[in-house]
């Protein structure tokens, strides 16, 4: 049983298991607020899945693509609780679960995910299908570009507005079991952050 936690683009939190599929999730669309919800969200999933932080085996962090503040309260949220209850941390591109939940819903082609990057930019990731267990098969990306400059024009695309837990946690848990690889621990920002350090103290003029 996995603990699955996205902040890519709203909030979203899932329970999920290997046999009873989607134990639990909620979620919170607002972009800004992820601090805030994302304890909340935890806690009702857990009580609504009817299990407790021991009994899971580990955490699903989604890695993004996504902007830097909200994407790393989620993954941040993910590392704590997973290191709190000794469990490993599940590290899974977040359009993954995307692609996962256009597969599973009947889709069968070729597609291009895409996520709102702010800044007027967007986020991809490319896929040309899903394989035998029924996981997406990425190509290309995650990548970052113009709406007007984005590749693969011939793909269907496809805008999500908002990445579930439960696709996330699904992802993971198909992966575990048929011995897939999985990303590497870093967050999929793409770009700096748009807060910088200051460089030096301020010049004060009378």
């Amino acid at each position: 049983m996995l603990l699955a936690i996205d902040t890519s683009a709203g909030t979203s939190v899932a329970v999920v298991d290997p046999d009873g599929g989607v134990l639990a999730e909620r979620s919170v669309a607002d972009t800004m607020r992820h601090a805030e919800v994302v304890g909340r969200l935890i806690e009702e999933s857990l009580a609504e899945a009817n299990t407790s932080p021991p009994a899971l085996s580990g955490v699903v962090a989604g890695m993004g693509p996504g902007p830097f503040t909200g994407l790393r309260v989620g993954i941040a949220s993910a590392r704590t609780f997973a290191f709190a209850i000794g469990k490993p941390l599940v590290p899974i591109v977040s359009h993954d679960a995307v692609a996962f939940a256009r597969y599973r819903d009947g889709y069968s082609g070729a597609m291009l995910v895409v996520t709102d990057a702010r800044r007027r930019e967007l986020y991809w990731s490319a896929y040309s299908g899903a394989d035998e267990y029924g996981l997406p098969v990425r190509f290309d990306g995650p990548g970052l570009g113009k709406p007007e400059a984005l590749p693969h024009a011939r793909l269907t695309r496809f805008d999500a507005h908002t990445v579930s837990a439960g696709a996330l946690g699904l992802v993971a848990e198909l992966s575990l079991a048929n011995g897939r690889s999985f990303v590497a621990d870093e967050p999929l920002y793409l770009r700096s952050p748009d807060v910088t350090l200051p460089s030096g103290p301020k010049r004060v003029t009378a």
